[in-house]
């Protein structure tokens, strides 16, 4: 029998449990994306609770853009020492970290004015409203490079590995999103070409980082709604980075507000993790011990991943160690990503 406590290997990464911290925007960075103590507490308050990897809040790959306030960046090399020093009190713990590097595109209407903001096809983001500027050949090599400047970025710092923010509307999302990207070239129309984004920015990463090192990617199992990508997309992308050997997968779904329930993707992310070779992570509604417990051992989904469940409770992982019957108090409200990161019920 499988336990939520295993110690488990996943590409030269040795993890202490199967939990997982979702990456979960704080706003607490400066203007130009450089962390503080603020930052350096709140990861240290996840690893005091027993968490097994922390993938960061959402890091911006060029200075030109960030989707909202406070975010991380990783645009340049003086953010190497800094998140040295944040890897380092993180291992301190034996608790791994990974970092999301992630171009936001049209998915914003924080500080739009002027700027150019990229996306596959000039049509209005269906949330925001923003309208992208149609990205050229010459814009698409350019961000595939901000990618794996990115990346080995974070291997420099000491980082365990990147996670690929392909989900929730962000922009390579919105490539395989038929309403968004309207393209008659090679990177529109059937899947194979609204994927190919995502594959040439997983080869030039690894070309970069080399074979050794964890690349992840965080995918929609579906948009979860009329014209967008559905399963059989996320299918396809996956199942082709899983041949080119990409190191893990969270499964994640539409623009991550309004599920209620628990385990919103588990059957999206069951049928993946009966078909790939990666171990796929489960993202979503995850807040009973018991449930996840009952996920493992019933399913070859290998880890679980939270976010709002321990903005509530960063001690969750302990308290789940010392319960199994524990269940965690978020009620997923959603009222922290209203209140500054802070749950609204239970501080």
């Amino acid at each position: 029998m499988k336990s939520l406590f295993d110690q488990t290997s996943v590409k030269n990464m040795e993890l202490k449990n199967r939990f997982v911290r979702s990456a979960t925007w704080e706003g607490l960075s400066d203007d130009d994306g450089h962390i503080n103590k603020n930052i350096m507490d709140v990861y240290e308050d996840l690893c005091k609770g027993d968490i097994g990897l922390i993938i960061t809040s959402y890091a911006y790959i060029t200075k030109d853009e960030k989707p909202n306030f406070g975010m991380l960046g990783i645009y340049d090399d003086s953010f190497i020492d800094e998140y040295s020093k944040l890897v380092k009190m993180v291992h301190s713990y034996g608790t791994k970290i990974i970092m999301q590097i992630v171009y936001g595109g049209s998915n914003t209407s924080y500080d739009v004015g002027s700027r150019v903001i990229w996306g596959p096809s000039a049509i209005k983001h269906l949330k925001t409203g923003t309208l992208p500027k149609e990205m050229t050949k010459e814009e698409i090599k350019l961000l595939i490079n901000y990618f794996t400047d990115a990346a080995l970025r974070c291997k420099e710092a000491g980082f365990d590995g990147i996670q690929i923010h392909g989900a929730h509307g962000y922009l390579l999302s919105q490539w395989l999103d038929p309403y968004h990207n309207r393209r008659t070239d090679e990177y529109g129309g059937s899947i194979e070409n609204r994927a190919r984004i995502i594959i040439e920015v997983y080869k030039a990463i690894r070309e970069k980082v080399g074979e050794d090192y964890h690349i992840s990617i965080k995918i929609n199992s579906s948009d979860f709604r009329d014209g967008g990508a559905n399963f059989e997309d996320c299918k396809y992308v996956l199942t082709e980075l899983d041949k080119l050997g990409i190191n893990s997968a969270e499964i994640s779904g539409g623009d991550f507000r309004g599920f209620k329930g628990e385990a919103f993707f588990r059957e999206y992310a069951e049928e993946l993790s009966d078909i790939l070779s990666c171990p796929v992570i489960l993202v979503g509604g995850n807040r009973s011990a018991k449930n996840m417990n009952d996920i493992l051992n019933n399913t070859n989904i290998e880890y679980f991943s939270m976010s709002r469940p321990l903005i509530c409770e960063p001690d969750l992982v302990s308290k789940f160690k010392n319960n199994i019957e524990y269940a965690s108090k978020c009620i997923g409200c959603n009222q922290c990503y209203k209140n500054n990161k802070i749950c609204a019920l239970h501080e």
